[in-house]
């Protein structure tokens, strides 16, 4: 069986079909990655199944990682996810990408600072064709999620009488309910006003075939750069740092790890630890919190004298 006639089998399985829209649209882009991948001469999808080795499987993997570890993790999963499929339906006896060892992504520590997020969102809402990626930074910046969400955003999702947001966050399906900011919210208003009349919150400015769509995964990025360039904007951010800022910016301002889980949506009080930084910041408002303290006990013991 070819590997094209294995991944069209996977698509009509009924672990396919279970998965959400926007997986499903995640997985289609990887597996393309995938099977337009070079090897030996041609691409995987050409081959058997049966012919693709654990060395090729390493080799395309290496490939992948040129262009970034953490996209080369996913595609890497996905096509073992395909693999497993043919195992269990019997279309074929190996799974060539089970033994290829993953690289581990350096753990991002980049931050924007404030002045940086302003002149992005200054250009992006001074033009109409990048007004809606700046409002997707916008979004992921002060609600400190994914953008791969806010890309995604539905306006059913928006509530305007109480001036709030429900996300149900794609990676674990954690449910955040959040309040929308004065200035977030006018800019919710006017962006109903000219796009309300489809699902997407902010998809891109103009109808392909008659039709509003969301940003791709391969796009946004690519048009974020663009945008971030003419906003004088250093190379060494990316817009996914936007949620990492917002959540420091709460750890810095003293917000308990609680309630920093209620707004990120984390299950685990380990996965906020990352965000933890010793920072001026962060130790001016100990230090001080420690004063205020100690000044309270001292006035609470001599008044007990």
């Amino acid at each position: 069986m070819k590997l094209s006639k294995l991944i069209e089998d996977y698509y009509s399985s009924y672990e396919y079909k279970q998965l959400r829209d926007e997986t499903k649209v995640q997985y289609k882009y990887f597996l393309n990655i995938m099977k337009n991948t070079q090897a030996e001469g041609k691409s995987l999808c050409q081959y058997t199944v049966e012919k693709i080795t654990t060395k090729m499987a390493k080799t395309a993997y290496n490939e992948w990682c040129e262009k970034g570890i953490s996209m080369a993790n996913h595609i890497i999963s996905t096509t073992r996810i395909v693999f497993n499929h043919g195992v269990r339906e019997e279309l074929c006896l190996l799974n060539p990408f089970a033994n290829v060892r993953r690289r581990t992504a350096e753990r991002r520590k980049a931050i924007w600072s404030r002045d940086d997020v302003q002149k992005l969102l200054s250009v992006a809402y001074s033009d109409f064709s990048t007004r809606n990626i700046g409002l997707i930074a916008h979004m992921a910046y002060e609600w400190c999620q994914r953008l791969g969400d806010m890309r995604l955003l539905t306006w059913d999702s928006i509530n305007f009488v109480e001036q709030n947001v429900h996300i149900e966050q794609s990676k674990r399906r954690a449910e955040v309910f959040l309040p929308i900011e004065d200035d977030l919210f006018s800019m919710l208003v006017q962006q109903h006003e000219d796009f309300g009349f489809q699902p997407y919150v902010a998809p891109r400015p103009y109808a392909i075939k008659g039709e509003y769509r969301p940003y791709t995964l391969h796009k946004l990025p690519l048009f974020g750069r663009e945008l971030m360039e003419r906003a004088g904007i250093s190379r060494e951010l990316r817009l996914s740092d936007l949620r990492r800022t917002g959540t420091t910016e709460m750890v810095e301002a003293g917000v308990g790890i609680g309630q920093i889980m209620s707004v990120t949506g984390h299950a685990n009080p380990q996965s906020v630890k990352p965000y933890i930084k010793n920072t001026l910041k962060s130790a001016d408002y100990a230090l001080t919190q420690r004063k205020i303290h100690d000044k309270s006990i001292t006035s609470a013991a001599k008044e007990s004298v």
